[in-house]
């Protein structure tokens, strides 16, 4: 697969699973009571702190992984399924309900302190699903500059999700109930398509190696 096509996949596949448009209604309740200034500020931070967060996954995820003995096609396999159940999440709206626990739970906790740190960078923005795929998309990437593509590419994914939150009010009332459950369904079976794929890559590379 040649270098563009994939990043249009890595593209496709951190849009997928960062899923600007369900992390739009839960920052709304994050931020309750906020001036639209002090939104602005915690959306900027939350959104630059889970972008260092997958930058550095992408460029060490591998090498720690080598450290721990975990072959990358047995990470691929993992990382399959852990997005496959993510998308089986999303197409039945279940992500969408555990965002919102963990959301609410914040705010009783911690009182809205910290909040672009705990839960919106981490795990909101960059959880175990944008996790993993960073660390398996930079498993196909194997030179320096290919890396850098991808923490590019990651950093134009992180700027769709920093814009989403930006108008979340606006995307939040174009959508409505019924946009965001068919929009979360379908982003949900294209993931579940990518993951998929993943598993297979995975299978092809463990069996490589045997």
């Amino acid at each position: 697969m040649a270098t563009a096509d994939i990043l249009v996949n890595a593209f496709t596949t951190l849009l997928v699973t960062l899923d600007p448009p369900g992390l739009a209604p839960v920052f709304l309740g994050l931020t309750v009571g906020m001036s639209r200034e002090q939104r602005r500020h915690v959306a900027v931070r939350g959104s630059l702190i889970a972008l260092g967060i997958l930058a550095v996954f992408a460029l060490f995820g591998a090498s720690l992984l080598g450290s721990l003995g975990i072959s990358m096609g047995a990470f691929r396999i993992a990382g399959g399924l852990l997005l496959f159940w993510i998308s089986f999440e999303m197409v039945f709206e279940r992500r969408q309900e555990r965002k919102e626990k963990t959301s609410q739970a914040a705010i009783t906790v911690d009182h809205l302190h910290n909040i672009a740190v705990f839960p919106l960078a981490l795990p909101l923005i960059a959880g175990p699903g944008a996790i993993s795929a960073t660390v398996l998309l930079a498993g196909t990437l194997a030179g320096p500059w290919d890396r850098l593509l991808l923490i590019g590419v990651l950093a134009l994914t992180m700027g769709v999700v920093l814009a989403a939150l930006l108008i979340a009010e606006r995307l939040d009332r174009f959508l409505g109930v019924t946009g965001r459950a068919i929009l979360t369904r379908l982003l949900g079976v294209i993931l579940a398509a990518l993951s998929v794929q993943f598993v297979v890559d995975g299978v092809k590379s463990a069996f490589n190696t045997v």
